[in-house]
């Protein structure tokens, strides 16, 4: 996995801004990983893919991660600075493949989702309509005693189970935070997205750097290329010279 550098960044925003997130993480790892070709990096897990976006955001940004949370109980916004290795799940996908487990005399076959998966969604916004999406692609077959059973037949406990059997299968794919406010101790769960969580850093990134380059051009009347191709240290002191 190779670091982008400024100008790759920008336009791989520049590239990115209209398309999904799912189609947004693609294309940051097809830059970073110029000799895998953009078929296996789709075919891996969600969880293989959000771990390889974890290392490039901390090539890209550092290990710091500056998160915002609201408390479902009193609305207040909480701040949370957590670290990547906070984030990054050590137990591995037990297989892209076929994988059977049984729940109460449920043999299920299935495999862990991908970002193929995610990129065919109709609506990704509408969660429930997605999850079953997603899982008439993955869950290859459900047999009792014998009998193909479908999905939506099932009681809903074992759906609940194959949910999360499918999800303990990918871990990283799946990361929760522990979250408690400190003004009416209300806990609560939220999920930590790296894929959008990353994007939107990148946007916020673009945005100040276009600035910056919008300053230095008319300033000294260097290029843009000129410009990005300089360390953020020497960027940042020739603004300073400038009061940009």
């Amino acid at each position: 996995m190779n670091k982008l550098s400024a100008s790759e960044l920008l336009n791989l925003w520049e590239l990115g801004r209209s398309k999904t997130f799912a189609r947004q993480a693609l294309l940051l790892l097809s830059a970073s990983c110029p000799e895998t070709p953009i078929d296996t990096l789709a075919e891996l897990s969600i969880g293989q893919r959000d771990a390889l976006l974890l290392t490039l955001r901390e090539m890209t940004f550092g290990r710091s991660l500056n998160c915002m949370a609201s408390c479902p109980g009193c609305s207040d916004q909480l701040e949370l600075t957590l670290n990547v290795a906070d984030i990054r799940v050590e137990k591995k996908v037990e297989s892209t493949g076929e994988l059977t487990t049984i729940i109460e005399k449920h043999e299920v076959r299935f495999r862990v989702p991908n970002s193929k998966d995610i990129a065919l969604l109709h609506n990704p916004k509408n969660l429930a309509a997605s999850r079953k999406e997603v899982y008439g692609r993955c869950i290859l077959s459900i047999y009792k005693n014998s009998k193909k059973i479908p999905f939506d037949e099932l009681p809903v406990n074992v759906k609940e189970e194959i949910s999360d059997r499918i999800a303990k299968a990918d871990p990283q794919a799946d990361v929760l935070l522990d979250l408690t406010c400190p003004s009416c101790n209300k806990k609560w769960q939220v999920v930590f997205d790296i894929v959008s969580f990353f994007w939107i850093e990148i946007t916020a990134w673009a945005y100040r750097i276009m600035y910056e380059v919008r300053n230095l051009a008319v300033a000294y009347g260097w290029s843009e290329e000129d410009i990005l191709a300089m360390s953020p240290w020497r960027r940042h002191h020739y603004l300073e010279m400038i009061g940009g």
